[in-house]
């Protein structure tokens, strides 16, 4: 069992040096998990002096006023044999034999952070002390409750020194250790108040009952450590503190602790109690509580533990990694960011992520609702095909069929294929480049760096731009294809009629009549519709091949051979990450590296057993 207690020892000690005890973010801290007792009384209950009993220690500091300013987390540490020392967190190593240089410690660490004022903090100060007189055990000594604020400290003090201790004993993995005055009335006692309201069924409460030898001549606290007056789950524990003749006198822990065991035999009025009561009992009675609490809360701890890893290692991939120090790390950390920037756009465009339909919507319903609106019919009235015609023969009126005529007609119609065409282009650039963006929101790793994803969004913007350039020389090429060259074949397949052409004595403006025109524009509208049949085809395949195949394969070529030619200081601005981010990648590292190695001491205690 003392292995349970020694694990969470070393637990907390790896708590502290890894930054696992303050709460900065939604993740649980591990120190929050583990039990611990919290020492908790009003000012002058006798808290110093029941700490430095269970040790065996004088300590402390003490004085008038608010002296515990800051929370003492403590940790005894029983060893076999050798001196006794101790050692605190924020002076890893420096072992400390001589006891009245820990008060002084404690008392100018406190100062530190305080700024030698009486002000209180919730910084709490890390203390190990390893004996042979000590039991296994950690406690967290906290401000003594006041009522009043003292001159040099803030109003709101008292207020802040309550949250403080609220914010350890609500927890429920805290043990309480409620430190009330023999001498004064328990009614009134700030330790048994706050305890009852956060453990109002005193599951966890033990009270520690001191000063029994100062109350007045005549009366006794039996009622109390019998549990009669006031009711707890465990019985009540009374000691005797040193007094202050004997802290003058430096009478030392060991002959304390025999002189109040002798009181609680010699006393008629304890001496049916006397076996559990003393400083020395309340060690070994919360060591073994401490144990079994232990004892329950391992799979919890453990259940803590997977978890928190598992949270830890996704919150780290979404933080990315560090950044590089040397150029070429540098170099190759933005290309492999970009590279999964451009994987993400990719699997826009492939249906693995949503976006890629958006262009199929265009080549399906937008280009074949503009072709439709274009209103062919129209442009070849009678009076158009006729105007055309007339103009194509100029002087010479045809004599057979009106070659020149079809030409310009075709191609007057053909024409105003182009702006559906160029709005094609236009709509597929403008998608491509929305999938850009949201590829970017998406890049977990571009994030960090506000910098280097404004460059990749301005790069593969001009890359489509210089594709969409593209895309519409070749689709507009398409479209005049068409409207240079119709196919001679469809015209030699309709039915010839030389006399189709009226009477060649007629005036040249009269001698196309209506049913001579209607069947040139039925023609000529037969021939559009074939190649708008065609184009509807052809103009998505040259927009693919142009815009979105190139997007694909090349979208950050250009800035790739541009980043090639830059200086270090140049990647350094790219990899402009937010301090905090680096910071908060850094703490969870070592949180994480704090919970691995957490794992591996609870398992290894867990299958000793």
């Amino acid at each position: 069992m003392e292995t349970l207690i020694n694990l969470v020892n070393k637990l907390q000690k790896a708590c502290t040096a890894l930054g696992d005890v303050v709460e900065e973010s939604s993740l649980p801290t591990l120190w929050d998990a583990l039990p611990s007792i919290a020492v908790v009384g009003g000012q002058s209950s006798g808290k110093s002096s029941v700490l430095e009993s269970i040790v065996g220690k004088d300590f402390l500091p003490r004085g008038s006023g608010i002296i515990t300013r800051r929370p003492l987390v403590l940790q005894l540490h029983k060893i076999e044999e050798g001196r006794e020392y101790a050692e605190f967190a924020h002076l890893p190593r420096k072992w400390f034999t001589d006891f009245a240089a820990v008060r002084k410690e404690i008392a100018d660490e406190t100062d530190r952070e305080t700024s030698r004022t009486k002000q209180i903090s919730s910084v709490p100060i890390y203390l190990s002390i390893y004996s042979p007189n000590v039991v296994n055990l950690t406690l967290i000594d906290l401000p003594g409750l006041t009522k009043v604020a003292v001159e040099g400290q803030s109003d709101s003090i008292v207020q802040d020194i309550e949250i403080m201790v609220r914010s350890y004993i609500e927890k429920p993995n805290c043990i309480i250790l409620a430190v009330s005055p023999a001498n004064q009335d328990l009614a009134t006692s700030d330790a048994i108040k706050i305890s009852r309201e956060v453990d109002p069924k005193g599951e966890r409460t033990f009270g520690v009952l001191t000063k029994i030898d100062l109350m007045d001549q005549g009366t006794d606290a039996v009622d109390i450590l019998e549990g009669r007056s006031c009711r707890l789950k465990f019985p009540w524990i009374g000691v005797v503190n040193r007094s202050q003749a004997d802290i003058n006198k430096n009478i030392d822990m060991i002959a304390a602790r025999r002189r109040e065991r002798e009181y609680f035999f010699n006393s008629p009025d304890y001496a049916h109690l006397a076996n559990r009561m003393g400083s020395e009992h309340l060690g070994k009675v919360l060591s073994r509580h401490l144990e079994s609490v232990i004892k329950s809360r391992i799979p919890g701890i453990q259940s803590l533990t997977g978890k928190t890893i598992i949270d830890l290692e996704t919150e780290l991939s979404r933080l990315g990694k560090p950044i590089a120090t040397d150029s070429g790390g540098k170099l190759y950390m933005i290309m492999e960011i970009c590279r999964a920037f451009e994987q993400t756009f990719k699997e826009h465009l492939d249906g693995l992520r949503p976006g890629g339909e958006k262009i199929y919507g265009v080549f399906d319903n937008q280009l074949p609702s503009a072709l439709k609106r274009l209103q062919f019919d129209k442009h070849l009235s009678m009076d158009n095909v006729r105007k055309l015609i007339t103009e194509a023969d100029g002087y010479q009126p045809h004599l057979i069929a009106p070659e020149q005529g079809y030409r310009h007609l075709i191609e007057s119609t053909l024409i105003s294929i182009k702006l559906p065409a160029e709005a094609v282009v236009e709509a597929v650039h403008d998608i491509l480049k929305d999938l850009v963006r949201k590829s970017i929101k998406e890049t977990v790793e571009l994030k960090n760096y506000p910098s280097l994803k404004l460059e990749v969004k301005n790069a593969a913007y001009e890359a489509l731009d210089r594709m969409k350039n593209e895309s519409k020389r070749a689709t507009l090429q398409l479209v005049d294809m068409e409207c240079t060259y119709p196919t001679v074949d469809f015209f030699r397949k309709l039915p010839q009629d030389v006399g189709k052409g009226g009477n060649p004595t007629h005036s040249i403006y009269d001698r196309y009549n209506d049913a001579y025109i209607r069947r040139v524009g039925t023609t000529v509208l037969a021939y559009v519709h074939m190649v708008v049949g065609t184009l509807r085809h052809s103009i998505p395949k040259s927009v693919v091949y142009c815009q979105v195949r190139e997007a694909k394969r090349s979208l950050l070529d250009h800035f790739f051979t541009e980043l090639g030619a830059k200086e270090v200081r140049e990647l350094c601005r790219m990899l402009d990450e937010d301090p905090v981010i680096a910071q908060r990648r850094k703490n969870m590292a070592k949180r994480l590296e704090l919970y691995r190695a957490a794992q591996c001491e609870i398992d290894a205690v867990v299958w000793a057993k």
